[in-house]
């Protein structure tokens, strides 16, 4: 679930550098031999080529790629699974009744004011991550929204040529500081992460304005309808899903995390010192 709401247009398949140096690990153990079926290092014996099929070649290049970013799919798989099934048996039907009886204006004003509250974690990580540029657009939309727009009920600062951006999160910081990702982890209730975001949420948590909200029954019913309205947002975008349910959505998180990281821009992965540009998808489109 989570990582539908992370969507851009992808490839489904690992990240391009991952299959970068997938490729050169591959190469070097069918070339060496470690690989190779025993007919066919009988034949490399006596000195006859060996023709290897492109399929088999590709298939054990996925193979290494996936088992550099997903060491631990056994445990995913299962975590997964239950995370599946909370869904579908309680969170789904909720999203559903909330969408049934909430106006669209209003759930779009919920939203806005939601997406208004989280302009102040981006403020605070686009600063550590050296980008004031960038923190000083999220304050900009920030203000204007909190004034203008209602307490953020209304997206006014679109209007004013300041639209929103992707947030930014402790999870990039760690990044843009050179923390390595580490393994994919699907975490309980939570969903898919990475070693470095999953250390990185709770620092989230503390950069999140509601999380000072002191009453609890209030605080409780600002998470409630965060959470709902999310996966409410998510309900047309289930539509996406094809194939392995856990690898499309384990490829879209990391992908998309890698785009969020680089600020739109993917280096060229074939060493010709290009960079590309994606807009971000527009979730109302879906």
């Amino acid at each position: 679930m989570n990582a539908l709401s992370l969507y851009i247009p992808f490839t489904p398949s690992i990240n391009p550098r991952l299959s970068g140096l997938a490729t050169v690990l591959a190469l070097g153990m069918v070339l060496g031999g470690g690989l190779l079926p025993v007919g066919a290092q009988a034949e490399e014996a006596a000195g006859e080529p060996v023709q290897e099929q492109p399929q088999q070649q590709e298939q054990v290049v996925q193979t290494v790629a996936v088992d550099e970013v997903d060491p631990w799919q056994g445990f995913n798989r299962r975590m997964f699974a239950f995370n599946d099934v909370t869904d579908r048996y309680l969170l789904r039907p909720l999203a559903i009744g909330y969408k049934t009886i909430m106006p669209d204006p209003l759930e779009r004003g919920v939203s806005n004011i939601f997406n208004n509250v989280m302009e102040v974690p981006s403020i605070i990580n686009g600063s550590l991550q050296g980008n004031f540029s960038g923190a000083a657009y999220y304050s900009g939309r920030l203000l204007v929204n909190t004034t203008l727009g209602l307490g953020g009920l209304l997206d006014v600062a679109q209007h004013m040529n300041l639209p929103a951006r992707d947030r930014e999160d402790f999870g990039q910081t760690l990044a843009v500081w050179g923390v390595n990702a580490g393994p994919y982890v699907v975490l309980p209730f939570l969903g898919p992460s990475t070693v470095r975001d999953g250390f990185a949420r709770p620092v989230d948590w503390y950069a999140d304005p509601t999380t000072y909200i002191d009453h609890v029954r209030t605080e409780n019913t600002v998470l409630g309808v965060s959470i709902l309205n999310t996966r409410a947002s998510l309900l047309e975008l289930e539509k996406n899903l094809t194939g392995d349910k856990y690898t499309f959505i384990r490829d879209a998180y990391l992908q998309r995390r890698e785009y969020l990281i680089h600020n739109g821009e993917i280096e060229d992965s074939f060493g010709t010192g290009e960079s590309f540009e994606f807009e971000d998808f527009d979730s109302e489109e879906f």
